[in-house]
Formats: C-alpha cells, sequence, structure tokens
C-alpha cells in the first residue's frame, strides 16, 4: 500500500485529548516513544511491559512532561495465563471505564538460524509473546474496545511477514500469523463496531531488537523511532476513522 501522506501526517496538538490508549512493550524501542508521543498528544497512556523499572522511568518522564497522568501494568507476556489477560481488562475497566486504543508493540527476536537447529523453548517463547499475547489481550479488551465511538487497534507486523527470510524462525512465523491476525479481526469487526484494526511494517528503526539482528549495521543510518510517530498518531486518531484492513509501510521502500 503506498501511504506517503499518512507517512508525513502532521497531526493536530488535541489529536488524542481523552482518549485511553494501551501500549504494550512501552519499556524501551518503538512503544516507549509511541507512548510518549500519545502522552503529548493528549491521550492517557497505559503503560505495559515486563521491566518495571523501565516502565517507571517512562512515567516519569511523561509525568515531568506535565501531561495526563499515566498507568502502569507489568505483565510477562511469555508466562501469562489467559486469568491475567483478563485481570488487564479488569483494570482498566475499574480505573477508566473504557479503552480507545491499543498499539502492540512488544515483541521478542528470539534467534536467527536453521530451522532445524531451532531451539523449541525460544520457539515457544517467541509465538508466545508476538502472537499468542497480541491475540488474548484484544479478546480481553474487546467489550471496553467496543464502549468507544472511536477505537483502533495496531499490529506490528514485520517484512519478515509478508515473505520469508531464511533462518529468522519463529519471529518471521510469529509476524506472519500477526498479520493474519490484524486482517481476520478487521474483517469481523468491520461492520459490526466502531473499531478499526490495521497492521504496520516499522521497517528498519533504531531499536535494540534491530541491533541484535543486524549486529554490523551503523545504527546512523537508521531511522529513529520518532520518525515513524506520524503515522502512528494518523492511526490511532480520528482522521484514521473508515480505514480497517490495512497492511502499511512506515518506510518507503
Amino acid at each position: 500500500m503506498n501511504t506517503p501522506d499518512i507517512r508525513a501526517y502532521q497531526a493536530p496538538a488535541d489529536l488524542l485529548n481523552g482518549k485511553v490508549i494501551l501500549i504494550t512493550g512501552a519499556s524501551e524501542g518503538i512503544g516507549r516513544v509511541a507512548a510518549k508521543t500519545y502522552a503529548q498528544y493528549g491521550a492517557t497512556v497505559i503503560l505495559h511491559g515486563r521491566d518495571l523499572k523501565k516502565l517507571e522511568a517512562v512515567y516519569d518522564e511523561i509525568e515531568a512532561a506535565a501531561y495526563a497522568q499515566p498507568a502502569i501494568i507489568p505483565l510477562n507476556f511469555s508466562v501469562a495465563k489467559p486469568a491475567d489477560f483478563e485481570q488487564v481488562a479488569m483494570s482498566i475497566e475499574q480505573e477508566f471505564g473504557r479503552l480507545d486504543g491499543i498499539l502492540h508493540s512488544a515483541g521478542v527476536l528470539g534467534d536467527i538460524t536453521p530451522l532445524e537447529m531451532y531451539d523449541p523453548d525460544t520457539w515457544d517463547e517467541v509465538m508466545k509473546i508476538n502472537l499468542r499475547a497480541p491475540y488474548l489481550l484484544t479478546q480481553s479488551l474487546m467489550p471496553l474496545l467496543k464502549q468507544s465511538a472511536d477505537a483502533s487497534i495496531i499490529f506490528m507486523g514485520s517484512s519478515v511477514g509478508r515473505k520469508a527470510r531464511p533462518f529468522w524462525g519463529a519471529y518471521a512465523v510469529s509476524k506472519y500469523g500477526v498479520e493474519g491476525l490484524s486482517l481476520l479481526l478487521a474483517e469481523e469487526l468491520a461492520n459490526t463496531s466502531n473499531i478499526r484494526v490495521n497492521c504496520v511494517n516499522p521497517g528498519a528503526t533504531r531499536t535494540m531488537m534491530r541491533a541484535k539482528a543486524y549486529p554490523a549495521e551503523d545504527p546512523v543510518n537508521v531511522k529513529p523511532p520518532q520518525a515513524l510517530m506520524p503515522l502512528f498518531l494518523f492511526l490511532m486518531g480520528y482522521d484514521s476513522k473508515g480505514m480497517t484492513g490495512q497492511s502499511i509501510d512506515a518506510q518507503p521502500k
């Protein structure tokens, strides 16, 4: 999909005023930047991650900027049970009464190795974090999202989830699953709710995961997460209303 305009979207300062948005993987990388950006544009952000100290650091930065007070929900997706996701939904309902958006940013790389050598435990961990958690979390939060007049779900895809890349193993397979999950959910919700669902392939972005995957790459030549924020603002804000079921490249090829 060619989307030059939305990648250069200029968001109004009050774009997300009054919205409650959950960001998974908010302790670092794209999730951290998105959380602070959404807060800057008026949202009350709920910060998810498994490292409480890192989440508290993001929380403090948002408070120091005098944005709306955020919330923290620590949860390790690799060991979380369905009841844990239900508890997340209960906590959000009790504190906020609704939810207007989810950015599924949490993810792990796993190993880059031939499939015949791939460790089964690592495979399971990648699948739990990258694919099972977004499914269970979205399922648990659906009643809250349906209470919003304008809700948006953004899944995080990857180019290796569209065309198989040798040696990328569980990460590639999990991202194929995320692409499918996003499209399936968009189709199911298209005529029955106010929820739009889209998937973003961030492309080469200056994150710790990227550095692990490409250790010889000069990070100076890779765009920082901040460069992707116009697109993530567009998809979470009202100007994207009616746009659903899309798989979008955050960076031109």
